[in-house]
């Protein structure tokens, strides 16, 4: 019997090559806009600079908050929330990779409501209270292709202290507007480009694997598994293949469909236990080092949905097929020999990890087709750890 779902997915998107000048056309939702960015390409790349010009063109001022750090920490959440206070912003742009896409959502947030950020997350140690106000309006302009941010509501945002890295989102952390400028991807380092889009791959597979799936989320998860598959081997290989790139970030944009209407499963909450604890591990390197071992203990929960996805990735449609192209794809993407030893992972924390994995993101197990335990978890590390 298939799964009944609710389809709500508000943001206006642009997409396609040379979009990004519907910025200076499209209705905007406010008069004055806090720019968000972080790292330094934004601005090399004259990204920053057609934003604001494009924007200003439609009679809109902006501010720049520019300390996002690529694992989003609440700090500058809080910090970039009271400079649009000071400075009277209406809404925020979030311009870059998710990391800046996600600094957004949780910054309207906090622009337009009382106390501190983690007041309002669900999880850990964070108080669960109800946002009393609307968040600001919320722009996405992506430069990279990864996290899907740009078509869901969700937002993920560490508390250094007590290393806590959890996701949050509900009906006004969706984009009012989003851009999808395939572009802008073009000078996307590949191994970066590797890690994001892998990122959307997970996206995509948990998303088809959870128990809440439903026949609106195949689609788009089966779709987005088969253009990144044939596509980001090509992406990586040359950045310039705009062709690539394209299929690429749409398969991106599906993904965040994906999360939208299924979710993610706890592949995503032992990757945030362990990013969380090594904010220099990049999100889909986390991903790509737990996977094999992560879906070889989940598949027997699903075999048919895996021998699917084998199908999508080009495989023989079997576990063994998808597990089989897992690796290729890795192989192709010049990701296959990553080790958790390398950003400083340690196999003396692995019960912390699991238990961080569960007292952080406990929800995302809630929705797996199986039961992992935190023995299992711990299990998975042991199997991933070189």
């Amino acid at each position: 019997m298939y799964q009944p779902f609710q389809f709500f997915m508000p943001a206006q998107i642009f997409f396609g090559a040379g979009c990004l000048d519907q910025l200076g056309t499209a209705p905007l939702p406010g008069s004055k806009a806090l720019v968000v960015i972080g790292g330094t390409s934004v601005r090399r790349l004259g990204y920053l600079d057609r934003v604001q010009s494009l924007l200003k063109r439609q009679g809109v001022e902006s501010v720049v908050f520019d300390k996002v750090q690529p694992n989003p920490v609440v700090e500058h959440v809080m910090e970039a929330a009271a400079l649009a206070k000071e400075t009277g912003c209406d809404f925020v742009v979030g311009l870059g990779g998710g990391s800046s896409m996600d600094s957004a959502k949780s910054i309207a947030v906090m622009a337009a409501n009382p106390g501190t950020y983690w007041d309002y997350i669900q999880g850990g140690s964070g108080l669960g209270l109800e946002i009393p106000n609307q968040p600001l309006p919320i722009v996405c302009i992506t430069t990279t292709a990864g996290t899907g941010t740009e078509a869901d509501p969700w937002t993920v945002i560490t508390k250094e202290d007590t290393q806590e890295k959890i996701g949050f989102g509900y009906r006004g952390t969706f984009p009012t507007m989003s851009i999808v400028d395939p572009e802008l991807m073009l000078s996307v380092p590949p191994k970066l480009t590797a890690y994001q889009g892998f990122d959307a791959l997970f996206h995509a597979v948990e998303g088809y694997m959870a128990k809440v799936a439903s026949p609106m989320s195949d689609m788009f998860a089966l779709q987005a598994i088969e253009y990144i598959a044939k596509y980001l081997p090509r992406a990586v290989d040359d950045g310039q293949d705009l062709e690539a790139r394209s299929y690429v970030a749409l398969a991106n944009t599906y993904s965040g469909f994906v999360e939208t209407i299924s979710c993610c499963t706890s592949e995503h909450s032992i990757e945030h236990a362990l990013s969380a604890y090594h904010p220099s591990l990049p999100h889909g390197a986390g991903l790509i080092m737990i996977s094999w071992a992560y879906h070889e203990a989940y598949a027997p929960s699903c075999p048919e949905r895996y021998a699917r996805v084998a199908a999508a990735m080009g495989m023989e449609p079997s576990v063994d097929g998808f597990l089989n192209g897992l690796n290729k794809l890795k192989e192709a993407c010049g990701v296959d020999k990553l080790k958790m030893s390398d950003f400083g992972i340690t196999p003396d924390l692995f019960e912390e990890y699991a238990g961080t994995a569960f007292s952080t993101m406990g929800g995302l197990f809630e929705l797996d087709r199986c039961k992992f335990t935190t023995a299992d978890v711990v299990s998975i590390l042991e199997k991933s750890y070189s």
